[in-house]
């Protein structure tokens, strides 16, 4: 284990388990129908890579790059848009791919924009949530694992852009970001 994790919180194995639970809820929610999978970079990469290859439908791929954190551990609030689809997404099912949700500020101002862009249907696919971080009124639609209010990394998940290639959820050493 790496010397700045306290401690594994999900494995691998139980990530996998749940990840293909998504994919096949995604797979019978949208049976028949094509789909947008906006993943939103970079933290969400790992477990966008994984979900897609396990559900079964006509599939498009976009991404996002969408920042409040900066190199702080709290949100700011504000949300600047990176980069942004590359494509118009009226009429289409489109699920944002995302790894946390945390305060939801990030989220729920991405909804709010994408809404404005007439898709036919729009709904969040997460692998975390922490609930207890909430400062809005937000829910994922597709929830991978409720985590505590803890500091987590690994699957993508990033502190200052390192510990993104764990391959568990890991809990950060409070020392390392306090």
């Amino acid at each position: 284990m790496h010397s700045d994790v306290q401690r594994i919180l999900l494995s691998g194995e139980e990530i996998a388990e749940r990840v293909t639970e998504i994919a096949e809820k995604i797979t019978r929610d949208y049976a028949g129908e094509s789909v947008l999978m906006v993943g939103i970079l970079r933290g969400a990469v790992v477990f966008f890579a994984e979900l897609v290859k396990k559900i079964d439908l006509d599939l498009r791929f976009d991404f996002m790059v969408v920042s409040s954190y900066g190199n702080s551990t709290d949100s700011s609030g504000e949300v600047r848009i990176v980069k942004d689809l590359s494509q118009p997404i009226e009429g289409m099912n489109v699920i944002i791919v995302e790894d946390i949700i945390d305060t939801g500020y990030t989220l729920k101002n991405l909804m709010k924009l994408l809404r404005t862009r007439n898709p036919k249907s729009l709904k969040i696919c997460a692998l975390l949530d922490k609930p207890s971080r909430r400062k809005v009124e937000l829910e994922g639609d597709y929830v991978g694992f409720k985590v505590p209010n803890e500091f987590v990394v690994g699957y993508g998940l990033d502190y200052n852009e390192k510990y993104r290639n764990l391959p568990d959820i890991c809990i950060l050493k409070p020392e390392i970001y306090s």
